[in-house]
C-alpha cells in the first residue's frame, strides 16, 4: 500500500513539474515574440507568421544537410559484404545486368505455364525468347525455352494442362524437343481437332524415303511410324467399325514397299480382310479355329528355333551373324484364338496356345520373326497378359474406357509422360489411334489406300518373286510350281501331283508323307476338305529361306 501511494505522489509531482515547465516556456514564447514585434513595429498576428515561416525553413535546410551527408557517408563506407550479395542478382541471366533489367515475361506463355504447374509462380518465359508462327490451315507454332532450371520434359509432363490453358484439348497439341538446348519446347496449338480433313495417302517415294516403315500421318500430315520392325512386335486393339483392317491393309502395304523381301504369314479372322495379300503369302489362312492359329504357331516357333541353333553355331565358331530374312506374321481378331467353352479341356487348350504365343512373340527380339496383332475385343482377358507383355509397339485405335485403352497400351500406360486417352478420339474418324513406343505416345491416322495401288504394289512383289524362282537351280518344289502354273490353277490335289513329280506310292497316307518331305512342305485342305497344295504357298516356300 505504501508502495502505491508513494508512485502516486510521484505522478502528481511529474504532473505539477511538466504544467510548470510548460507555463514557463509559453512565457519564453510570449516575451521573445513581444520584442520581435517592438523591434521591428509589426502586428501580432503578422510576427506570428513570420516567426513560424523562418522555422519551417531552418528545419527544411537542416533536412537537406543530414540526407547529403548520410549519402556520402554510405558511398564511402558501404561494405565489401554488401557488394557481394548484390552480385547473383546481375548474374540470374549469364552474369548481363542490362539484359537482367530489360526481361520481360511473355503474358501469354507464362501465364499458361504457370497456371498448367510446368513453371513456378516466382519464374517467366521471356518474351525475347519466344517464337511464334501461325500455320495456315492447321493451328500456331510455339517455339520458346523455358526458365533456367526447367526442361522441356516439365511441360511435357503437363501438357494436357498446358492445352486446357489454350482452350484445346490434349488431342489438339503435339510437343517436340530440340536437338540443340533441353530448355527449348516446340509446341505446335491446333486450330481443329486432329484428322478433320484427311490426308492424301503417301506416295511409294514418300514411303521408301522414310526411316523405317511408317503406319500413318501425325496431326500435322507428317508421316509416323516404327524406325524399324527389326526385334519388335505389334499389338493393335480398337472396337469394331474404327478401322483396325484398313490401318492393317496400309502398314502391310507398306512392309512390301519398305522391307522388299521377306516371308508373309497371314491369319485372316475376318475371312476376307486380308485376302488380297494371299498371293506374296508364304501362308495364307482365312480361319477363326484356335487349331489353325496354333498350328501356325508351331510352324514359326520351330523355324525360330533352327534360326536360334544357326546363332549359336555362329557364335561358337567365331563367325559373322547370319543374316535371316524377316519374317512377319500378322492376325487379325487374335482374340478368338485365346478364347475357350469353359471347360477344363479348353483352359488347357487356352492355356497351350498363350503359352506358345508368348514364346513365339519373345523369340522375335533375335530371330527376326515379328508378329502383328489385331483385336476388337480389347477385353481384360482378351489377350493374355503374358503374351501382351512381350510387345514393344501399341497402337490403340478408339475404345469406350479408359480401362479398357489400358489392356492395349499396358497398365501404366496413363502414368506414362504425356499419355493420350484412346476414349476421347472420333469414333467417326476410321483408322485413328495412339500409337506408343518407347515411351511416347503419337495421335496417328492410317493409310487408306486405293485397291488399285495396293494391287500394283502386290503384282510387283509377286512378279520378282516369279524372277527369283526362275533363275534358281532345279529342284522338286520348282517342278511342282511349273506344273500347277502350266495348268493353270491355284490348288492341285496331293493324288495328282504326287505322280506327276514319280511318287508311285498307293496309300493315300504314305503318298502325303513322301511328297510333303519332297517339297518340304506340308499340304493344306481345299474347299472341300481335300488335301493338296496352294500355288502361292509352294512359291513362296521357294523363295524363302529357314
Amino acid at each position: 500500500m505504501g508502495s502505491a501511494k508513494s508512485q502516486k505522489s510521484q505522478v502528481s509531482e511529474d504532473i505539477y513539474g511538466q504544467m510548470a515547465g510548460a507555463i514557463g516556456g509559453l512565457a519564453v514564447v510570449f516575451g521573445v515574440l513581444a520584442a520581435i514585434k517592438d523591434k521591428l513595429g509589426l502586428s501580432w498576428p503578422a510576427t506570428v507568421v513570420l516567426i513560424v515561416g523562418v522555422l519551417v525553413g531552418l528545419g527544411y535546410a537542416a533536412w537537406q544537410l543530414r540526407t547529403r551527408v548520410k549519402r556520402w557517408l554510405a558511398s564511402e563506407l558501404k561494405p565489401a559484404t554488401a557488394l557481394k550479395q548484390e552480385a547473383p542478382a546481375t548474374a540470374v541471366i549469364g552474369g548481363d545486368q542490362a539484359a537482367a533489367q530489360a526481361a520481360v515475361a511473355h503474358p501469354q506463355l507464362t501465364g499458361a505455364l504457370i497456371k498448367a504447374g510446368a513453371i513456378s509462380k516466382d519464374e517467366i518465359v521471356r518474351a525475347d525468347e519466344v517464337r511464334i508462327e501461325q500455320l495456315p490451315g492447321t493451328g500456331t507454332f510455339y517455339d520458346f525455352l523455358v526458365p533456367e532450371g526447367k526442361t522441356y520434359a516439365h511441360v511435357e509432363r503437363r501438357l494436357g494442362e498446358v492445352a486446357g490453358m489454350f482452350g484445346k484439348t490434349r488431342l489438339h497439341t503435339k510437343m517436340e524437343r530440340s536437338r540443340d538446348n533441353e530448355r527449348r519446347v516446340r509446341l505446335l496449338v491446333l486450330d481443329e481437332p486432329p484428322f478433320t480433313h484427311p490426308f492424301t495417302p503417301p506416295a511409294r517415294h514418300q514411303i521408301e524415303a522414310f526411316a523405317g516403315v511408317p503406319f500413318g500421318h501425325d496431326v500435322t500430315g507428317e508421316l509416323t511410324g516404327a524406325r524399324t520392325f527389326n526385334k519388335a512386335s505389334l499389338l493393335a486393339a480398337g472396337m469394331t467399325q474404327t478401322g483396325k483392317t484398313t490401318l492393317i491393309n496400309g502398314l502391310i502395304t507398306c512392309l512390301l514397299i519398305a522391307y522388299g523381301e521377306f516371308d508373309l504369314y497371314l491369319l485372316d479372322g475376318k475371312f476376307c480382310g486380308l485376302t488380297q495379300f494371299e498371293k506374296v503369302a508364304v501362308r495364307y489362312e482365312a480361319s477363326d479355329n484356335p487349331d489353325v492359329y496354333e498350328d501356325m504357331v508351331d510352324t514359326l516357333n520351330a523355324r525360330a528355333d533352327q534360326r536360334y541353333k544357326r546363332l549359336q553355331g555362329a557364335k561358337r565358331n567365331r563367325q559373322a551373324e547370319p543374316q535371316f530374312k524377316p519374317v512377319f506374321f500378322i492376325v487379325d481378331e487374335a482374340a478368338d484364338f485365346f478364347a475357350h467353352d469353359g471347360t477344363n479341356a479348353g483352359k488347357d487348350n487356352a492355356a497351350r496356345i498363350a503359352e506358345k504365343s508368348r514364346s513365339l512373340v519373345s523369340k522375335c527380339l533375335e530371330s527376326g520373326i515379328s508378329v502383328v496383332m489385331l483385336t476388337q475385343r480389347p477385353a481384360q482377358n482378351a489377350i493374355p497378359v503374358m503374351v501382351r507383355d512381350q510387345f514393344l509397339y501399341r497402337l490403340c485405335l478408339y475404345v469406350a474406357s479408359e480401362g479398357t485403352a489400358k489392356v492395349a497400351l499396358g497398365d501404366t500406360y496413363f502414368e506414362t509422360i504425356a499419355p493420350i486417352n484412346p476414349a476421347l478420339l472420333d469414333p467417326d474418324i476410321k483408322g485413328q489411334g495412339v500409337l506408343f513406343a518407347h515411351g511416347t505416345s503419337t495421335l496417328i491416322r492410317g493409310f487408306n489406300f486405293p485397291d488399285e495401288f495396293m494391287w500394283e504394289v502386290v503384282d510387283e512383289v509377286y512378279g520378282r518373286q516369279q524372277k527369283v524362282i526362275e533363275a534358281g537351280p532345279q529342284s522338286p518344289l520348282k517342278q511342282a510350281i511349273k506344273l500347277m502354273q502350266d495348268a493353270g490353277v491355284d490348288f492341285m490335289r496331293t493324288t495328282d501331283l504326287a505322280p506327276a513329280l514319280g511318287i508311285t506310292e498307293s496309300d493315300p497316307t504314305e503318298c502325303g508323307k513322301q511328297l510333303s518331305s519332297l517339297l518340304g512342305v506340308s499340304a493344306d485342305r481345299g474347299s472341300k476338305g481335300v488335301r493338296g497344295y496352294r500355288l502361292a504357298r509352294l512359291t513362296a516356300a521357294a523363295l524363302s529361306d529357314s
